[in-house]
């Protein structure tokens, strides 16, 4: 997740610039850049991919000399278009070095307009989207109806573009002037005294003031050393939708937003990254509209010509990997097998050129799932690689790469990354639909649709959090919980127990809950917790209703039910003793919103316990050993 900064004031810029990178390290990058303005018309650039570390030294190389001045800006970023090298990394800078621009987020049309900018002559020097910006922004500046007009040059540009992003620009004739722009991704601005701010999260400037403001949804604002304007992106001025607000905690807390743990605060950010996962991968042609896999090197016809799919991971990616089989199944009507990835190689599967494997790997470097990638290369299958981390070993081995975008993820227990890598799974059944077929065009942008709409439910199930913590902090000691599903709420039941397993080292089991009079009712006793994920009366009305059963034979067993409906469904009601309501979604898209309470279940009964959330005993965020 790109970190910007930018800064204009008294102080020395560079150094209030790296000093912000460092505490937005934690959100994750690749490459790191600056870009200082020394007052007297020059703009020093220097940028540098891996850690911060590197750049810091090519910078004392330089030589402060180079750096010196009170304007400057920063960026950290996490690679989407082109590879994490130095070329990509931002700050970029028109062909005249005056004009330079750092971005989070996607240009999606960037590809038009990067064949405009070609065709007028202009050389571009990197494989980024971000890089068509600055050249507009310097075009615009020298030419047509706002040239010499800083501001009005960038709104003209920012206006053009379509999709997601963040775009700050500096200009070496304009020196004590920033001008940002947002759309869909954050930005805040630090009010100083005789010094301004603006930056990707208020961790950047929280040592320097707690005064901040946060900027609206198509806004832009121009900072000084003494103030700041924001309008809309015609010009008009927007200063009355800003939210003023005041900082009133520490910088520590701060990388955490506030919250006791980084857990909790990935919790919230669910919506954003279901949101970044879709973001630029559904296209409108003369069809109607398309899914779009960028990172994608399978052809159409390769998609078609498969037979089979393997689905292969560990841990949450694994149930997520279970979710993928009912998406793609029932959208593509091809066979899905999933395994866990530590025994796939061992057990000798078949697997030949028409196989496609699906490797689902947070970190993607997970030691088992990239021994099955390897395994299933041997056997002449197509590898697809579902991965959170740019450049990583198993994407870089496999055929086909599809990027969740969750930004970092600090907690090792996942929650935003699973989120992610269920939604990317989505994709990827849309995609093998719409290759062969077996979903009409209408039917893909229906589904796609339903997709992006689901961040706001994901935000309407989080308004249940304080609940759910009621319950966890009264179940909190309990020896064992339960956990049952049907259908797609199996695996929900699955991740559920995983995460109690994982934070408050206790006993949690989940089950199907038809296998229930196979064994697991033996366990059902006076006062045992079981948390049930029902499924939709509408959309499942035979599943709904034999689960329905299962609830009365464990209350009638004296277990008490703790049961995650949706919204409306009375039938449930007598036969809860807590009923956990989230919003009415299809069926297959369920699992983005039920888990979530799970996942507010686990922390807060680890929390009650005085476990360390984000670093449960025993555990690595990566394995990187079988």
């Amino acid at each position: 997740m790109c970190g910007i900064v930018g800064y204009v004031g008294y102080r020395d810029a560079l150094g209030v610039v790296v000093d912000a990178l460092r505490r937005m390290e934690y959100r994750g990058y690749d490459s790191a850049g600056v870009a200082i303005l020394d007052g007297a018309g020059a703009l020093a650039v220097e940028r540098k991919a891996g850690r911060l570390a590197n750049l810091e030294a090519e910078l004392a190389e330089a030589g402060a000399g180079r750096f010196a001045g009170t304007t400057g800006m920063g960026h950290t970023r996490w690679a989407t278009h082109g590879a994490p090298t130095d070329r990509n990394a931002h700050p970029h800078r028109d062909g005249t070095g005056t004009v330079a621009v750092v971005h989070n987020g996607i240009i999606e049309n960037f590809a038009p307009l990067r064949r405009e900018l070609e065709d007028s002559g202009v050389e571009l020097s990197s494989d980024t989207d971000t890089e068509v910006a600055v050249h507009l922004v310097a075009r615009a500046y020298a030419d047509g109806p706002t040239a010499g007009d800083f501001e009005a040059s960038a709104l003209a540009v920012v206006r053009r573009l379509e999709g997601a992003f963040t775009l700050v620009f500096t200009h070496a004739t304009h020196p004590g002037t920033i001008i940002a722009a947002r759309r869909s991704t954050p930005l805040v601005v630090g009010v100083g005294k005789g010094e301004m701010f603006i930056a990707s999260d208020v961790t950047a400037f929280i040592e320097h003031t707690r005064e901040a403001v946060e900027l609206g949804q198509d806004q832009a604002v121009v900072i000084t050393a003494d103030s700041y304007r924001v309008t809309d992106f015609a010009g008009a001025d927007a200063g009355q939708r800003t939210r003023p607000f005041t900082i009133d905690w520490d910088l520590a807390a701060a990388e955490k937003g506030g919250h006791d743990y980084f857990m909790l605060k990935e919790i919230e950010e669910q919506p954003g990254a279901v949101a970044d996962t879709l973001m630029g991968h559904f296209t409108l042609d003369e069809s109607g509209g398309r899914i779009v896999l960028d990172e994608q090197r399978l052809a159409d016809q390769e998609l078609r010509d498969f037979d089979k799919v393997f689905v292969v991971a560990c841990g949450s990616a694994y149930h997520s990997g279970l979710l993928a089989k009912y998406a793609i199944e029932h959208w593509t009507r091809l066979p899905v097998e999933v395994e866990l990835a530590s025994e796939f190689r061992y057990r000798d599967p078949v697997l030949d050129r028409s196989t496609l494997v699906v490797a689902i790997s947070q970190s993607g470097e997970t030691a088992d799932t990239l021994e099955a990638v390897r395994h299933a290369k041997e056997q002449k299958a197509r590898v697809l690689a579902i991965c959170n981390t740019n450049g990583a070993q198993i994407p870089r081995e496999s055929d086909a790469v599809l990027y969740t975008r969750a930004g970092p993820e600090i907690g090792v227990a996942s929650t935003k990354a699973f989120l992610a890598q269920v939604t990317a799974n989505y994709l990827v059944g849309l995609a093998i639909a719409q290759a062969r077929g077996t979903k009409y065009p209408d039917e893909v942008a229906r589904e796609f649709a339903e997709l992006e709409g689901m961040p706001k439910l994901v935000s309407r199930v989080l308004e249940t959090a304080p609940q759910v913590r009621a319950i966890a902090r009264e179940l909190a000691q309990v020896p064992t919980v339960l956990f049952l599903g049907r259908h797609v709420g199996y695996p929900v039941a699955l991740e559920g127990a995983l995460k109690l397993k994982e934070l408050a080292y206790m006993h949690a089991e989940g089950f199907a809950a038809g296998e229930l009079k196979h064994g697991p009712i033996a366990l059902i006793e006076q006062g045992l917790p079981v948390i049930v994920v029902m499924p939709s009366p509408k959309g499942r009305a035979v599943l709904h209703s034999k689960l329905l059963s299962n609830i009365r034979e464990i209350q009638a067993r004296g277990a008490r039910t703790i049961v995650i409906a949706e919204e409306g469904d009375d039938t449930v009601r007598p036969f809860a003793d807590d009923l956990i309501e989230i919003p009415t979604a299809p069926t297959l898209f369920q699992p983005l919103l039920s888990t979530v309470p799970l996942q507010i279940f686990a922390a807060e009964v680890a929390q009650a316990r005085g476990y360390d959330v984000d670093k449960p005993r025993n555990l690595a965020k990566s394995v990187t050993v079988e």
